[in-house]
């Protein structure tokens, strides 16, 4: 049995990867170049493209950074990269991880 809550339906398109989120919304909200922003981040210029062309993973450093930055903290850009790993991870595994069996710890009498 699944113990995991369901707290929502099985996505079927995966999650946006944080760095489109900042590509397309964060930076051009703020009216900031990718050069600035780096800057400001005290990260390169090289680093910030990388994160925002999606070939790069938020880590909790850069999360940290993107959350004062932005002023939302840290747990949003760390959530939004785990739920967008984790979707890619079920898909590669695809059955797989089915056939895993689940486990539960018995109470003791």
């Amino acid at each position: 049995m699944n113990r995991e809550p369901k707290v929502k339906a099985r996505m079927m398109r995966p999650p946006t990867h944080p760095g489109a989120i900042l590509r397309e919304d964060a930076l051009p909200a703020l009216g900031l170049s990718v050069s600035e922003a780096a800057r400001q981040l005290g990260v390169s210029r090289q680093t910030l493209h990388r994160i925002m062309a999606e070939k790069t993973s938020i880590t909790p450093e850069m999360a940290a950074r993107l959350g004062r930055f932005c002023g939302n903290g840290p747990g949003l850009w760390l959530r939004m990269q785990q739920a967008y790993d984790l979707w890619h991870a079920e898909r590669k595994l695809g059955d797989a991880l089915q056939r895993i069996p689940v486990h539960t710890a018995r109470r003791a009498a």
